[in-house]
């Protein structure tokens, strides 16, 4: 579940096209129905005890947090579990870790698979790997020298806190380049590649940015009228799509969501020309509290269902205040609708200003607002649609980034 999820299956499923090419997924537990797909937790006890693990590591950090909303923004990952002598572990070659928190692997865990020798490559889907915790660290910059003071996410910061203790954890696999395997470091942006190679604990890998891949045969554009009759979406509304999923979660941005919407409402001159889309777990409660009626459409695992909601919108949003390469944005441009995101982490490199979407000022309800409306009433629709499917063809389809993953994997020596 969530984005890093899915970015690691579409990774997987292309691999496998390769005929000198074994792969396979081992996750903590296993929530489709995939041969490839290998969880740890197996049994009705296994699963248990990954909750425990998910469970006791949030207890831990209830104690240092700030307040609730970031209870999922920091993971300590004092608490995981040993994959180093997994069969899959053992027999592979090369070794590829993607998201690991969340009671799944541990830092003592990371340093028992490093200690293998085997080569790595570690595709970062956030910041987590080189912070002292903090998955993002927003306009914090201590991870560049030393983690610590940590004023975003801990209750008490100080030079010693919760962030330096975890930051000095990991500095201690990196800090010795002489006890470490080979490694390639591979941000899925190159706004997250960048800070990567800016912090302290990375400084001496080797870094490259590779996005994400896309099935763009499934992700495909579809008429407004034939994506809204099947969805049962009205065929004569503007529609904005809003995606997530879960759509409370605070870097997500539903506040500056809301508020760009109050102030479009103020804005055009027929609000019930407008109606919303929201994809994803959601609040009834906060549903209710948006200026335009809104479709609910919960949580959806059908891929082919979701193309069709992107391609029945006229515009899909995405408010984030903390991003890396967002699949929703790639996903609706794929399907030739354009976005609105503000300019913050990759977003800019994905959303071109008015030739691909709207890129608004970083946390400005009004100018996300703007966008929005640009988008609905101004902009050439045609033209937009066309270059958002041109840029995802020619950046991040499945055989473009399957090529570049396998130079990587070709420049070890195994």
């Amino acid at each position: 579940m969530g984005g890093a999820a899915i970015a690691s299956l579409r990774l997987l499923s292309v691999l496998e096209e390769e005929h000198d090419i074994e792969a396979k997924l081992l996750v903590q537990e296993k929530k489709r129905n995939r041969a490839d797909v290998i969880p740890v937790a197996q049994s009705w006890l296994d699963k248990k005890r990954a909750f425990i693990r998910f469970v006791t590591e949030r207890l831990y950090f209830r104690q240092y947090e700030k307040n609730k909303e970031v209870r999922f923004a920091f993971s300590p990952a004092n608490t995981g579990i040993d994959i180093s002598q997994h069969p899959l572990v053992q027999e592979a070659d090369i070794l590829h870790l993607h998201w690991v928190n969340f009671g799944f692997l541990s830092i003592n865990s990371l340093k028992k698979l490093f200690s293998l020798g085997k080569p790595i490559v570690w595709t970062l889907h956030d910041m987590w790997a080189f912070t002292g915790g903090c998955h993002h660290s927003g306009d914090c910059e201590n991870y560049q020298g030393h983690c610590g003071n940590c004023l975003p996410y801990l209750r008490n910061p100080s030079p010693d806190d919760l962030s330096a203790k975890v930051w000095q954890r990991k500095h201690e696999i990196f800090g010795d380049m002489t006890q470490l395997p080979p490694i390639q470091i591979v941000g899925c942006s190159e706004w997250l590649a960048n800070r990567a190679r800016k912090s302290n604990l990375f400084k001496n890998l080797s870094i490259s940015a590779i996005p994400n891949p896309l099935d763009i045969n499934v992700f495909k554009p579809t008429t407004k009228a034939e994506a809204r009759a099947k969805l049962n979406l009205p065929i004569d509304k503007k529609l904005i799509l809003f995606a997530a999923a879960k759509v409370t979660v605070i870097w997500k941005g539903f506040s500056y969501f809301q508020e760009s919407l109050r102030i479009l409402k103020e804005q055009v001159s027929n609000p019930d020309e407008i109606e919303l889309v929201i994809l994803g777990e959601s609040d009834a409660e906060l549903n209710q509290m948006l200026p335009f009626k809104t479709h609910a459409l919960g949580r959806i695992s059908d891929v082919e269902k979701i193309a069709l909601i992107y391609s029945a919108a006229d515009v899909f949003t995405i408010p984030s205040i903390q991003e890396n390469l967002p699949n929703t944005i790639m996903e609706a441009m794929a399907c030739g609708t354009p976005a609105v995101g503000f300019e913050v982490g990759g977003i800019p490199e994905m959303i071109e200003h008015q030739q691909t979407g709207y890129l608004a000022t970083y946390k400005s309800a009004e100018n996300f607002a703007e966008g929005i409306k640009w988008i609905l009433f101004e902009a050439d629709a045609k033209a937009l649609a066309n270059n958002a499917r041109k840029k995802v063809l020619e950046n991040y389809s499945q055989a473009v980034v399957k090529e570049r993953y396998l130079g990587v994997y070709r420049s070890f020596s195994v």
